[in-house]
């Protein structure tokens, strides 16, 4: 297929456009760059590329694509509490319009990048399945339960979307997230010896890791139609849930000489919830999960001490999403709706060429 993916230079698109590439896709990026430059690991993905905000994409950018996967958009809770009108407009609206414009140019699939964050604050007794009720707890959870309404609407006999509801996702990619909380954890056992956990450990979380991210969205692009036409999908593993000190044990029985800390007055956290990934698994076989929150961690260990990774690395811009759009904003790049200032858009020669 040609494929659109949105949010390629994210990090999520870093691991899933080579992924797509190599299993034979054409694949074209489209993103307004914010952490162009917060390379990890040297390299990067780098494929022929719309250079513009998700907001300002035309009709005409999308035809002669067979799909779009969307992962484009405001990627957690800290940056979505900065602006929540912003977070609507980016990842609401824009996502809405952009399935609307998609449809319109004659483009099949639509694969839309969720979150189990619209679970948000659920009993835990019981493992969440698709069918369970939205409760989410902030802007970035509510925007998705909000996007998947009004894909609904335009399921039809010519335009197929899916919901992919990604669990907490780890693991090492070239735009790495050292704000995620494997990878957090992960980097200061590394850096300080501690592993230190901010809640007081006890919220639940499914956690999924981003190379099993990307074989999901891959087996869902090429499923036939009647699997997933207007489906939603965990995407997970259902025994990859946990409390987040049983992470953070994880994390230090793997990072040899740290041990596990709390801080002082850590509550729990609001988002708790368990979730069953058996839909996606019993559906779609090669969608399941290959990797586990262990093996994720001696990943980034030995990704953490290849790279030399320092704690100011860890804490600073390059790695944090929040820490990057307000570096962004005070050098004047970025405005308070998080439009780009320096980069007006642009459409690559390659791209261009192929409409």
């Amino acid at each position: 297929m040609r494929v659109l993916l949105t949010g390629h230079d994210g990090y999520i698109g870093q691991v899933m456009g080579p992924m797509l590439s190599q299993a034979g896709h054409e694949v074209v990026g489209l993103d307004n760059y914010l952490y162009e430059g917060c390379t990890f690991g040297g390299g990067g993905w780098d494929p022929p590329a719309l250079r513009t905000d998700v907001r300002d994409v035309r009709g005409e950018d999308l035809a002669g694509f067979d799909a779009v996967v969307h992962l484009a958009g405001i990627s957690n809770d800290p940056v979505g509490d900065l602006d929540p009108s912003a977070t609507y407009a980016i990842n609401h609206q824009a996502s809405v319009r952009l399935a609307r414009l998609a449809k319109e140019a004659g483009v099949g699939r639509f694969l839309f990048s969720s979150s189990c964050s619209l679970y948000g604050a659920a009993d835990t007794d019981s493992l969440l399945d698709e069918g369970a009720p939205f409760n989410p707890v902030t802007a970035y959870g509510e925007s998705k339960v909000l996007v998947e309404r009004d894909l609904a609407v335009l399921a039809d006999e010519r335009f197929s979307p899916t919901s992919l509801r990604n669990a907490t996702v780890y693991g090492v990619s070239s735009r790495l997230r050292a704000d995620l909380v494997v990878n957090n954890l992960t980097g200061f056992a590394h850096v300080t010896g501690e592993v230190r956990v901010a809640s007081d450990g006890t919220p639940w979380r499914p956690l999924v890791h981003v190379d099993d991210v990307a074989r999901a969205f891959l087996a869902v692009l090429e499923a036939p139609r009647d699997l997933i036409h207007g489906e939603a999908f965990n995407v997970g593993g259902t025994s990859e849930n946990y409390r987040i000190s049983e992470v953070a044990d994880i994390v230090a029985q793997v990072v040899p000489g740290s041990r596990v800390t709390y801080a002082a007055g850590g509550g729990p956290d609001a988002r708790c919830y368990r979730v069953s990934f058996d839909k996606l698994a019993s559906r779609l076989p090669a969608g399941r999960p290959r990797w586990t929150v262990r093996e994720g961690v001696e990943q980034l260990l030995a990704a953490y001490q290849r790279d030399g990774l320092t704690l100011a690395e860890l804490t600073g811009p390059r790695f944090t999403r929040l820490g990057r759009v307000q570096e962004l904003r005070q050098r004047g790049m970025l405005d308070a709706a998080l439009h780009r200032l320096d980069s007006p858009p642009a459409v690559s020669a390659e791209v261009s060429g192929a409409h």
